[in-house]
């Protein structure tokens, strides 16, 4: 099996890199890649993102073909993908950081300041926190609810359909901190930087 860690040049991808290949071993192939083929042709995809919306979301342009590819596969082939962190935001239609930018659509929804409440909650929201677990996500097989997991981020994704929401976390309001949408799923928080917990997860993902 081939799962693909889809490297557009967004940030440092190196600790998800590591601990997609810690956890596969040699049981299954872990690609670092923008080649169009080769994601087309794998069995998961993993989508991460670093820095804003924005930047991501031009960094994912700058690739000829790269947004048409992973629509083809996540949406018309249904394949299983992980995004993680700013990979999760994107999947909104829009996002409201540095200017409005348009999302991947692929989760109705807009990504949002997270409200510090005057000034209240520190922003980035930075360190761990527990999660709620709202619907069983496949991928949160194993997992205890009020787990604690490792967030960095500002902005939040509010989706239209809160059936997606597979776990929430409770900073300066209740934030959507995970999705599941068939084959599609998203965490806010760092699997890769959530010790153990966050490895089972990574687990779940690959034995989809």
């Amino acid at each position: 099996m081939n799962v693909t860690i889809v490297d557009y040049n967004s940030g440092n991808i190196s600790s998800v890199i590591n601990s997609f290949k810690e956890v596969a071993r040699d049981k299954v192939n872990i690609e670092v890649t923008s080649d169009l083929d080769k994601i087309k042709f794998s069995d998961k995809v993993v989508l991460p993102g670093q820095g804003s919306f924005k930047s991501c979301v031009n960094a994912l342009n700058q690739i000829n073909g790269l947004i048409d590819t992973l629509s083809e596969f996540a949406i018309n082939n249904k394949k299983p993908l992980l995004g993680i962190c700013v990979g999760l935001q994107m999947f909104a239609d829009i996002g409201y950081e540095e200017t409005e930018t348009k999302g991947l659509g692929w989760i109705s929804g807009k990504v949002l300041k997270i409200d510090n409440k005057n000034g209240k909650y520190k922003l980035p929201h930075i360190g761990w926190n527990q999660i709620n677990l709202v619907k069983d996500s496949k991928i949160f097989k194993g997992i205890e609810n009020n787990s604690h997991m490792y967030f960095v981020h500002s902005y939040e994704f509010v989706p239209e359909d809160k059936n997606v929401v597979s776990a929430t976390t409770e900073y300066s309001s209740n934030i959507v901190c995970s999705v599941e949408k068939e084959n599609i799923f998203g965490t806010q928080f760092h699997p890769e930087k959530s010790d153990k917990t966050g490895l089972k997860i990574i687990d779940n993902f690959i034995n989809l």
